[in-house]
């Protein structure tokens, strides 16, 4: 044996204090490094996708672009509204905030239809993406006038104070999460290992994995923008595998000391646990980074960063499954063999050791399998298909601002801002650009098309023309005054983009054209990630054939994995079509449905899904190798490997499910759905297709299932440990 993982674990066990300390070293050092060089976020440019973002870069390029907003709400706070309080009011705040330094400029107070509120509108400075940070000086000065006007109430919502909210809710909404996840997953570890010390390491390890990971991802994103995800995906990927890859490579260990009897030293055990679990853990983590990376096809910065978010993190914690963890066994079993000794000295017996090597449960649970492998895989397969038919209703969209929780004060304000000025709900951006000589010609076609929308009723007004400097780049706004996510905004844009812009700017010789908006937004966005979908999707299938193909030496296998991958995520996406584009589980799991699902889930679930199956695949599928290389029939082998490995599987899924399910207890719906078809398709993959369809599979195809590998069936069964009876191990 002697295997790279072998070779890091032999150097961590001889020397566990420097391994450790090295260890803490490298958090440390992460950590200091990530701080010191800070995070490059995503600026606004790169969210630009579609005829959308091309008309953004467009109106940017002249000047013209939307500068992010604040509105504040004047209205009494009991009886009558008084107006010439509300306007001195105005006044007052309209001078505070054309003093600040982050302000563009403060339109004219705008009355409403019942005349019962008066609207102050703020433009801000820089970049839409950077306007959250610059919303604490505007609320001071909110705040100051409400305190001069005790009569009145003012109330300040716009993007800038929605966005700041929303991340306020998520920082809140993650600290729930890891209250919830972290006990849950120490108890479960507690339940697995019957011991503090030995459930702590999995969970220290993870944390600090988390910890190194983060700091990494820091310095990553000077090279791919974080878009305020990256810290989401680390926290909810790091525990799942961090907690998985150390408990794969302790159980291992755990059962060859059982096995031992005391005959081996705990250098001797970790080595064998390296190079089995320890080969496992590395091609799983391999697997994670080769299928993440796959999202970079999508040309998305927030694919992007969750990319680089999930694959940093699970490089760090494959590095601490192969060099930590070894010190850290080495260290707990010389301590266990000191006790050992100390109760020999004393007369009395040796504690023993659990064998997790299977049970009566998972017996029973293999008998389907085992006895009736076709029926079995039959009805097994029948009913992940019946889970998969809901995708046929499946509708994709964009979650609007419209969809965050109406626990974020901004948001409230929203809602009254959209009631009491409904045609300010939405708004529409055309930008044409053309040679500076047809900038007049320009300006007539774009007056004409907001003549043409003033008469259709989706439309609510039009703003003047504004023409750039140079005269070729021209913008014209128009409002609509419904919801933006409504059908109706989307008929607008429909009307705008179809026949509006063809029959006037489309006229214009050489004109370049475009709209934008929110509206533009959510409806390009979605377009955009299903037109990346079959090209991640083929590089996805590619990349689990190979390195499936590449662990087993078999491209039956290969295959298997694909279609079982495929199945189990198909079947989880049919179970979210079922439960959150319905209304019937809102009560359940505390959502307001929006008949849809978020454009990223699916891209992200496919991608996520696709590289942990793989820690089950090549956990279960290599305790069957290790058995058929010693010479053991395909069918026995089958039985045994997913019975010795049913109770590891099992807890790593509860671990995984316990850290997804938090995420459905967030306010971000698009949270909820992330979290809750990777719990769903978790607890799919670990116990029905790798305890009901896997082992089906594989009986039925018997040695055919290591095609075309012809080493399987004639490995010498002497190369085996003959004082143990351990079997040999296949470290190419």
């Amino acid at each position: 044996m002697n295997s790279f993982t072998v070779r890091m674990a032999r150097w961590s066990a001889r020397h566990p204090w420097r391994a450790i300390v090295g260890w803490l070293v490298f958090v440390v050092l992460c950590l200091g490094i990530g701080s010191a060089v800070g995070t490059h976020s995503a600026t606004t440019a790169d969210y630009r996708v579609g005829e959308a973002g091309r008309a953004e870069a467009i109106a940017a390029e002249g000047g013209l672009e939307r500068r992010a907003a604040e509105q504040v709400l004047i209205s009494s706070r009991s009886g009558p509204f008084d107006r010439d309080a509300a306007e001195a009011a105005a006044e007052d705040l309209t001078a505070r905030m054309k003093r600040l330094p982050e302000v563009a400029g403060v339109a004219d107070p705008l009355l409403s239809e019942d005349r019962r509120i008066l609207m102050v509108e703020v433009a801000l400075k820089g970049e839409e993406r950077d306007a959250k940070d610059k919303v604490d000086a505007l609320a001071g000065q909110t705040e100051a006038v409400a305190k001069a006007y005790p009569g009145l109430r003012l109330e300040e919502t716009g993007s800038p104070s929605i966005s700041k909210g929303v991340d306020q809710q998520r920082g809140d909404d993650l600290a729930l999460s890891e209250k919830i996840t972290l006990p849950i997953t120490l108890v479960t570890l507690l339940v697995v290992f019957g011991s503090v010390t030995m459930a702590g390491v999995p969970l220290l390890l993870a944390l600090s994995s988390i910890a190194a990971a983060i700091g990494l991802s820091m310095v990553a994103s000077h090279l791919s923008p974080d878009a305020g995800v990256g810290t989401n995906v680390i926290l909810m990927i790091g525990l799942a595998v961090g907690v998985d890859y150390t408990l794969f490579y302790l159980k291992r260990e755990r059962e060859e000391r059982a096995r031992s009897g005391g005959r081996l030293s705990s250098e001797a055990l970790v080595e064998l646990a390296a190079a089995t679990s320890g080969r496992a853990v590395m091609i799983s983590g391999l697997a994670v980074v080769a299928s993440t990376a796959t999202l970079y096809l999508a040309s998305d910065v927030i694919f992007s960063s969750l990319a680089t978010g999930t694959i940093v993190v699970v490089l760090v914690a494959v590095a601490s499954s192969l060099t930590a963890l070894p010190a850290m066994l080495v260290k707990l079993g010389r301590r266990e063999e000191r006790r050992a000794r100390r109760r020999a000295e004393r007369g009395k017996p040796a504690r023993r050791t659990r064998d997790d090597s299977g049970g009566r449960v998972w017996a029973a649970l293999l008998r389907p399998a085992s006895r009736h492998p076709l029926a079995t895989l039959c009805v097994s397969v029948l009913a992940l298909l019946a889970l998969v038919t809901p995708l046929a209703g499946l509708k994709i969209t964009e979650m609007s601002r419209d969809t965050h929780s109406r626990d974020i004060a901004a948001m409230r304000v929203y809602d009254r801002l959209n009631a009491a000025f409904p045609e300010r709900r939405v708004t529409h951006q055309v930008v044409v650009r053309a040679d500076a000589e047809r900038s007049g010609e320009v300006g007539g076609a774009l007056r004409e098309l907001a003549r043409r929308a003033d008469a259709d009723p989706l439309f609510a007004g039009a703003s003047r023309v504004r023409t750039s400097a140079d005269h070729r780049i021209s913008a014209l706004e128009l409002r609509v005054p419904y919801l933006g996510n409504s059908d109706q905004a989307y008929d607008s844009l429909d009307h705008l983009r179809e026949n509006y812009l063809p029959a006037t700017v489309g006229r214009v010789e050489g004109a370049e054209s475009g709209v934008s908006g929110d509206v533009a937004r959510y409806a390009d966005y979605p377009a955009h990630q299903n037109s990346k979908l079959p090209l991640v999707l083929g590089a996805l299938l590619l990349v689990t054939f190979a390195m499936t193909t590449y662990a087993f030496r078999s491209v039956v296998l290969g295959l298997i994995g694909v279609v079982l991958n495929l199945l189990s995520a198909a079947a989880a996406l049919g179970l979210l079509v079922l439960v959150f584009q319905g209304t019937w589980a809102e009560g359940l799991l505390d959502f307001h449905s929006t008949g849809s699902i978020g454009s990223r889930v699916p891209l992200f679930l496919f991608v996520i899904l696709f590289g942990l199956s793989m820690d089950y695949q090549v956990f279960v599928v290599s305790r069957i190798r290790e058995a058929v290389l010693t010479g053991v029939p395909t069918r026995q082998a089958v039985l045994e490997g997913i019975r010795r490995s049913a109770s590891v599987v099992t807890s790593a899924a509860v671990v995984m499910t316990t850290v997804f399910v938090s995420f459905v207890f967030l306010h971000i719906i698009e949270m909820k759905q992330i979290g809750f078809v990777l719990a769903a398709a978790v607890l799919l993959d670990a116990f029905i297709v790798r305890i009901m369809v896997l082992p089906s599979a594989m009986l039925l195809l018997g040695e055919a299932s290591w095609w075309p590998s012809r080493t399987a069936g004639r490995t010498a069964a002497s190369s085996a440990h003959p004082a143990d009876g351990r079997p040999a191990v296949d470290v190419r």
